[in-house]
Order: structure tokens, then sequence, then C-alpha cells
């Protein structure tokens, strides 16, 4: 092999390499970003918290809701109240309901963020239907539920001084065939075992 042709194999392979990692760069980039709002409340994202909070204050916010889906995702999605309030610090617990008006089985996967996005940072959910993916067949309806609490460490925040007002919005997504599929078959699993009980 000549010294040319080593050198051109040489760069692409090297050229194969930095395309390789950049595209795994970018699959990693996802979760750890999305790990990265979790942590901090960037960009809207709520925390999760292990349980109810430490203490209740005295500064009251109203807490409004809202629900959308993916275009092309035969779903209704609302809340089931429009809004709420609550002092800082007390836990409440929401319902939205989705309802699949399509005439195949689907499979929703919510994503989350509140406005003003500087407020995710002190909005802690203790559970919520975004956790997992949501499995409805074909007319089913579900009641979906969050509890949640606004961290009261808002007041002490110049920046979130003004806030009384938070909206939590909801956006479900088509989660694909392959979920359908593992859902449709841990059903099955699941009757398969209660028959042989």
């Amino acid at each position: 092999m000549t010294a040319a042709r080593t050198r051109h194999l040489a760069s692409a392979v090297l050229l194969g390499l930095v395309a390789g990692g950049m595209v795994g760069a970018a699959y990693a980039a996802v979760p750890l970003y999305a790990l990265f709002c979790r942590v901090t409340g960037y960009g809207g994202t709520t925390r999760i918290a292990a349980g109810p909070a430490p203490e209740v204050g005295e500064r009251v916010i109203t807490i409004r809701f809202n629900g959308d889906v993916q275009s092309g995702l035969p779903w209704r999605f609302t809340p089931v109240e429009r809004q709420t309030t609550a002092r800082v610090g007390e836990t409440r617990l929401a319902y939205f309901r989705a309802e699949n008006l399509g005439d195949e089985p689907l499979v929703g996967s919510a994503t989350f963020n509140v406005t003003p996005q500087i407020a995710g940072a002190y909005f802690d959910k203790i559970d919520c239907f975004c956790f997992t993916e949501q499995f409805l067949k074909p007319g089913e309806v579900a009641e979906l539920p969050v509890s949640f609490y606004v961290d009261p460490a808002i007041v002490d925040d110049p920046d979130t001084a003004n806030v009384r007002t938070i909206t939590l919005s909801y956006m479900f997504f088509d989660a694909g065939a392959d979920a359908v599929a593992a859902h449709l078959a841990a059903e099955a699993r699941a009757a398969a075992a209660a028959r042989l009980n």
C-alpha cells in the first residue's frame, strides 16, 4: 500500500471515529440535559421530591394547569380543574383526564414544564403520571394524578418575589409501536399468570 493511500485510509478512519463520537455525544446529551434540568429546575423543569415539604408558609400561589397532545396523537387530554391555590409547602393533588379517541391502543409519554421558568426550581412533584408511560385502549379514559407542592424557599429568592401564579403544562407524545407491543405483551403475561392461579 502506498504512503498516500495509507494517509487517505487513516484520514477516513479518523473522520469516521469523529463522526461516530459526535453522534454518541448527541445521544448522551439528551439524558444528561434532562437530568440537569430536573436537578436545577432550569428551563421550567420541575423537581422530584421524596415526600411532602417540611413546612408550610404563608404566601399563596395560584397554580394553573394546561394539557396538550402531539399533533397526530388521537387523544383528548385536559386538566380536570383549570387551577387551584395553595400556600407554599402545602401538598396538592390535581388530576388530568386522558382519552384515546383512536381505534387502536396507544402509549403516550408526557413531557412537562412550568412558567415562569424561574419557578421550576421551586415546583416539586411528589408523584406524577408523567413519571411513567400511559397505555390507553381505544375509547379508554384515564384519570391521571399529580401530587406536588411549591417549595417555601421561593419566598426567599429575590428573583421570584413577584411570582404569584405558576402554570404547570404537559404535552403527551406518541411513544411508538414498540411501547404498545411491550404493554400488550405485559398484559398477556399478567392474564396468563392469573389463569394459572
